[in-house]
């Protein structure tokens, strides 16, 4: 269990990353405050908001490489949140940056930003390139690396 005042952190940056980036808490309090507990037990424990949605063999390892760590790249990059902690009003996350064949636009379909002017930090086509590159890789999909960079550069230009 998380320490109150580390929970109380995570809640204030969700609540505060969530404005920033154009979405919200979701609205099911249920399942936001089950992601920040997780969050904050990270911090408690390894001193960094790793994701508590993902298995990680080695969660120091997990640090290092820094794309779990929350506000992670997929939410920066694609503005979406595979925890639902970041989603729109209805409590969904936004796919509308992912290509189809990634699994949240798979579930999801297509949901659309509400809010295109705010969020996707990271959206540049050489960080959009390797996120979808890496996401390929790890799950061994058949994508023409021509059709990566296609998404990449047509992504960034989303704004």
């Amino acid at each position: 269990m998380a320490k109150p005042e580390t929970v109380e952190k995570m809640r204030r940056f969700a609540y505060n990353f969530a404005e920033k980036s154009g979405t919200v808490v979701n609205p099911n309090k249920e399942a936001a405050e089950a992601v920040i507990q997780g969050l904050a037990e990270h911090v408690d424990e390894l001193g960094k908001p790793l994701c508590p949605c993902n298995f990680y063999p080695d969660k120091l390892e997990e640090i290092k490489r820094r794309r779990w760590i929350c506000a992670c790249d997929e939410m920066q990059i694609f503005k979406y949140c595979h925890c639902l902690l970041f989603t729109t009003e209805e409590g969904l996350p936004i796919t509308e940056y992912l290509p189809e064949w990634h699994e949240g636009r798979q579930i999801y379909g297509l949901v659309k930003d509400p809010t295109p002017d705010k969020g996707r930090a990271l959206s540049k086509p050489d960080k959009i390139y390797k996120a979808l590159k890496e996401y390929v890789e790890e799950r061994n999909l058949d994508i023409p690396d021509e059709e990566i960079r296609r998404f990449a550069e047509e992504t960034a230009k989303k704004k």
